[in-house]
């Protein structure tokens, strides 16, 4: 089996699970560290030339993270094109499945379980928290309806202002993000970098949450440290 992934916690899924299997992977594809394979560029703007002389079995993709066009063009040159799609916690077990014995895994891995069970065991929020997310700035964008980050943090019993939004991933000015007045802002380190020194000024007064993009956004191998490492984020920032 030779497959590419246009997806990096699917890179990281798929390489931690089956050493040897890829033989392309996004320039954005960060884990493992040492994943040594052909990179083919962003995303957004994978080199689908390259990617068809690499002569995979398989090119793993997801809907939101990849653009109908260059998976119709995948398509076109012949190659066998699996896209995901991955809203909710749930759904990610399930797509990880399905990528992982497309990829020829004979058994669920270890550490598939393991998140699993990290997630079956949560316990009971204590109370709901009201937060704002943003994941851009110049424009603000800020998590909306439908995500799988937004329902990362339902279940960890933080809720968003912008949840029932008609956008997913929604313009809105910092000055109504402020207004909002939120228990907490969430700020990650991707797809915007934020940092201590980048985000947390724009919020005077807020307790503001910096995470990891990996353990709010990924779904892979992450799944199984995410619920700790994010309500450990959430609580140190509202001390």
């Amino acid at each position: 089996m030779r497959a590419v992934s246009l997806v990096p916690s699917l890179t990281e899924a798929v390489a931690r699970t089956l050493p040897g299997v890829l033989v392309g992977a996004t320039d954005w594809c960060s884990h493992p560290a040492d994943l040594d394979v052909t990179r083919i560029g962003g995303t957004k703007n994978p080199d689908t030339e390259r990617i068809v002389s690499l002569a995979p079995d398989l090119v793993i993709a997801n809907e939101e993270e990849n653009r109908a066009a260059d998976l119709d063009a995948l398509r076109a040159a012949g190659l066998d094109v699996l896209v995901t799609e991955v809203r909710t916690v749930p759904q990610a077990f399930t797509e990880l499945d399905r990528v992982l014995t497309a990829c020829g895994a004979p058994l669920r891995p270890a550490w598939l379980r393991a998140a699993e069970a990290a997630w079956a065991a949560l316990p009971e929020p204590a109370g709901r928290t009201r937060a704002v997310v943003p994941v851009w700035r110049r424009p603000w964008m800020v998590l909306g309806r439908d995500t799988f980050a937004g329902d990362v943090l339902a279940r960890l019993g933080v809720d968003q202002v912008y949840a029932a939004h008609p956008e997913r991933y929604p313009r809105v000015p910092l000055a109504q993000l402020r207004a909002a007045h939120p228990d907490v802002v969430v700020l990650p380190d991707e797809p915007y970098r934020f940092t201590a020194d980048d985000g947390p000024e724009s919020f005077p007064g807020l307790p503001c949450a910096l995470v990891s993009g990996r353990y709010l956004t990924w779904y892979g191998p992450s799944l199984t440290e995410a619920p700790r490492a994010l309500s450990e984020a959430l609580r140190a920032a509202r001390r």
